[in-house]
């Protein structure tokens, strides 16, 4: 009989994008190994809790030592472990549901002592169920007396010690979870966002609007003057856009008899990303028939003071160093008055259309193809736009930038428009909705001619929705407001990266 080898253990590979386990993470393994052989389950399918942390912390906080003590108040809570003390054969740690921490204290003589040397294995950031009842200690602080508990889930990883303090911050971002572990705070952000969304949503439902879908896939891209994102569906043969706004399709609704619609929309444009920018971003957009843009002006000052009373209780929102008062009635002024104020320009350098562009083009960046309008509002972002802290609402810019709005009654130059400005950030646009099918084809004309000299945010000819406009819109009024920008000053956030759980970033 011949002599078997016995095979080597096979290495391990050295690939590049390996990460070598550190010393915490291998006495972690160690520990999970040992909680299996002693029939632990790691990762169970439930746990039956009677309260959360928040729960505990926000009733019985306030409660006296002799108010917990008669009767016992039993819990059956959840969360992770985030700090741990020992005491010889006594241990007290804080466990946290992501907004607030409450003690939990485990007792040998309490639990048992296979219970109690289990418990030695659990580590920080492992997500536990205690069972017990409430007690304050002698320094006031509530405490759960544990009579029993149970691992929830195991973590591999040590929690990082000082989140905050890391230098690279867009590491928040890429490990949203590990952010919304370690800082609260960014915890209450996305809650915030939550509770506007609901309350915008009531807001609308309360008027008689229905909430609409439209579809984010468009054979053209329409509502907007941006960039869009290009894609294919094979079935169809058929190259597609992602939407770079509803607009178009809620204004369809409205010719169909769906006189008052909204839709909480996700947005896509192929466009630089910055700290007011991101390339996927949530809009409200909303139309009402028989309607003009003085009546949305009425409307969003009512919509925005109702959220900072639901949401924050006040009518002042802090961002930054700057206060921003919701008094009504917000200021309402002309595109070009504001322009000529705040950059300076004497009127003959308006008058001047080539040199003004000229002009522009240097502030814009080489490579960027504007018109007489586009470079007016690249002066507008320049020159006016960080000025305007207090909500205010710019009106009647040129109607060269505004395809989609009707011309205004007073000077047929400008649009029926205005964009709401609050603290240097555009938060909200809105028109007089063009309904003439003729007018909206010249307009459509007038945008494919920029096109074809290169400017690529230009519109493009939707002949099905100029079909639409020729069954009968009815006078209306259509506005979109960010959601994202208007959660950056809600919650005092100078970068959109803060209020979008997953922002884009450039891959590593």
């Amino acid at each position: 009989m011949s002599e078997e080898k016995e095979n080597p253990k096979p290495e391990k590979p050295n690939s590049a994008g390996a990460e070598k386990k550190s010393d915490q993470e291998a006495a972690r393994e160690d520990k999970i190994r040992k909680l299996s052989e002693e029939g632990v389950t790691l990762f169970p399918y439930r746990y039956d809790w009677t309260h959360t942390v928040s729960d505990i912390v926000g009733s019985d906080a306030g409660l006296s030592v002799e108010d917990l003590d008669s009767p016992k108040i039993e819990v059956r809570v959840p969360g992770r472990i985030m700090a741990v003390r020992k005491m010889g054969r006594a241990t007290f740690l804080h466990i946290s549901d992501g907004r607030t921490r409450l003690q939990a204290y485990f007792r040998e003589d309490v639990v048992g002592k296979k219970a109690y040397d289990q418990f030695g294995l659990m580590d920080i950031g492992d997500v536990m169920g205690v069972d017990g009842t409430l007690f304050k200690t002698r320094t006031g602080e509530l405490t759960v007396l544990a009579s029993a508990f149970r691992l929830l889930a195991k973590c591999h990883h040590p929690l990082p010690e000082k989140w905050h303090g890391l230098q690279d911050v867009e590491l928040r971002y890429r490990r949203r979870y590990l952010d919304l572990i370690m800082n609260p705070e960014v915890n209450e952000v996305f809650r915030l966002r939550s509770r506007l969304v609901a309350e915008m949503r009531k807001f609308f439902d309360e008027r008689g609007y229905i909430e609409v879908e439209t579809p984010m896939m468009q054979p053209i891209p329409g509502g907007a003057l941006a960039r869009p994102f290009k894609t294919f569906h094979n079935a169809l043969g058929l190259d597609l856009y992602l939407r770079i706004a509803p607009e178009l399709y809620l204004k369809r609704l409205v010719v169909g008899g769906l006189e008052r619609v909204y839709e909480i929309n996700r947005n896509f444009r192929n466009e630089g990303i910055s700290t007011m920018h991101n390339p996927e971003f949530t809009m409200l957009e909303f139309y009402q028939a028989y309607s003009d843009y003085y009546d949305l002006m009425t409307m969003t000052e009512e919509l925005i003071c109702l959220l900072a009373d639901k949401i924050l209780g006040k009518q002042e929102l802090t961002f930054g160093e700057r206060v921003l008062s919701l008094k009504r009635p917000w200021k309402r002024l002309r595109f070009m008055d504001v322009l000529q104020n705040y950059s300076g320009l004497a009127p003959s350098r308006f008058a001047d259309r080539e040199g003004l562009v000229k002009f522009a083009t240097t502030l814009a960046g080489e490579g960027v193809k504007l018109t007489y309008g586009k470079a007016l509002d690249v002066l507008f972002d320049k020159f006016v736009k960080p000025n305007l802290v207090d909500p205010t609402f710019i009106i009647n810019p040129p109607k060269e930038i505004s395809p989609l709005a009707k011309a205004s009654r007073e000077n047929p130059e400008e649009a029926e428009r205005f964009e709401l400005m609050m603290a240097g950030m555009e938060i909200a646009n809105a028109f007089s909705e063009l309904t003439d099918p003729d007018e909206q084809r010249r307009r459509f004309e007038e945008q494919a001619e920029d096109r074809r000299k290169g400017d690529e945010e230009a519109h493009r000819v939707d002949m099905d929705y100029i079909q639409a406009l020729e069954y009968g819109l009815p006078p209306t009024a259509g506005e979109g407001i960010g959601i994202d920008r208007l959660v950056m000053i809600f919650s005092n956030n100078t970068s959109i990266r803060e209020v979008i759980l997953f922002p884009l970033l450039r891959p590593r």
